[in-house]
């Protein structure tokens, strides 16, 4: 990415936060390049919000230090940090037309009014509201709801985007829109943002990295494609993808993974007693029972559109497999799978870490 002086470094340096006994974050440390588009991906109650709320001055941590564009911000106010949030909850002042609720920030400030005014109609334009200026809140659609909460940012020209889930409250076809919305504004703009979700499509498509958090611990920080197709553990192995990863449990007998007796070749070397085997379902393929690696019994196919999605059963799992669209199987039918050794993972069981 091409910095400039516009854009801002953001580094967390060993935060941890503990609420009572319950320790939310552990040992975080992440450094954000200046003008990146970060995700901080997890489920509900991985630590990710913290680290937000964290960044913005709503929460102090309990150790370590958080820095914007190397200055050591931890113990400063949050209006003095030139952060803007976007929450979930567009948070408009009803009473308000989109204009106003637009402005607010730089109202407080006391900003003259034709700077303003200019300044309104710049932002609106950036997310295609200059025709609804005069409308209110209750005459926009939640899209355009969630426009003016970005605008009302962006006006603030931050140094740093804070986003806490702010697609959630959309439905799939708007969100779909609203995150091409998103990732367009971001590169223009060039503002370094962070974003907090717990939806890997959204992580997936609009990050230029995306960090994974589970129980306040980080677990992989990289670029989508390197977290898809090189999973650090077991945890991120099956979090991200859709449908997940398939994990089948067996054993590791130095380079062959033995799954209900029979041996795979894998690329790695180890002898681990409970081990998983991880593959995509679009890197295993059907096949007649004579050609398969493994042979199973059809659970069930569905027609998904470009595929038919496969679930076969073998032994206590279940392993997905992304067919032709003409796939023309039948629940309880024998199948051959094709597992080959270059695509698949083996992980231990016992830790979850990845065997490289």
């Amino acid at each position: 990415m091409t910095g400039n002086s516009t854009k801002t470094s953001v580094k967390f340096e060993n935060v941890e936060k503990s609420f009572g006994a319950v320790q939310v974050l552990k040992n975080f440390d992440l450094e954000v390049e200046p003008g990146e588009f970060i995700v901080l991906l997890g489920a509900s109650g991985s630590g990710k919000t913290t680290a937000l709320r964290i960044l913005s001055g709503l929460e102090t941590p309990t150790g370590g230090r958080v820095y914007i564009e190397g200055q050591d911000i931890t113990d400063v106010l949050p209006k003095y940090r030139n952060i803007s949030m976007v929450f979930q909850s567009y948070a408009l002042y009803p009473h308000k037309t989109v204009a106003e609720n637009i402005g607010f920030p730089l109202k407080v400030r006391k900003v003259s009014k034709d700077i303003m005014d200019s300044s309104i109609l710049e932002a609106a334009k950036q997310v295609q509201l200059d025709g609804l200026l005069e409308r209110f809140p209750k005459e926009l659609s939640g899209g355009q709801r969630q426009r003016v909460a970005l605008a009302r940012a962006i006006i603030r020209r931050p140094s740093v985007f804070l986003m806490d889930e702010p697609l959630s409250n959309l439905d799939a076809k708007l969100r779909g829109h609203m995150r091409a919305e998103l990732k367009h504004m971001q590169q223009s703009m060039g503002i370094t943002t962070i974003y907090v979700t717990h939806d890997q499509i959204e992580a997936m498509t609009l990050a230029h990295r995306v960090a994974i958090l589970e129980k306040g611990v980080l677990q992989q920080l990289a670029t989508p494609a390197e977290i898809y197709n090189n999973p650090a553990n077991l945890f991120v192995a099956q979090f991200i993808g859709s449908p997940p990863m398939n994990v089948v449990h067996g054993a590791l007998d130095g380079s062959n993974f033995i799954t209900q007796g029979v041996r795979i070749p894998t690329k790695v070397q180890g002898n681990i007693e409970k081990a998983v085997m991880g593959i995509r379902p679009e890197d295993c393929t059907v096949a007649p029972t004579s050609e398969g690696t493994l042979i199973g019994k059809i659970y069930t196919n569905e027609l998904i559109g470009d595929h038919t999605l496969v679930t076969v059963d073998w032994g206590g799992d279940q392993i997905s497999v992304k067919a032709p669209k003409d796939f023309t199987g039948m629940q309880g039918d024998d199948i051959g799978l094709v597992i080959p050794s270059d695509r698949l993972f083996v992980f231990d069981e016992s830790t979850g870490n990845r065997v490289r």
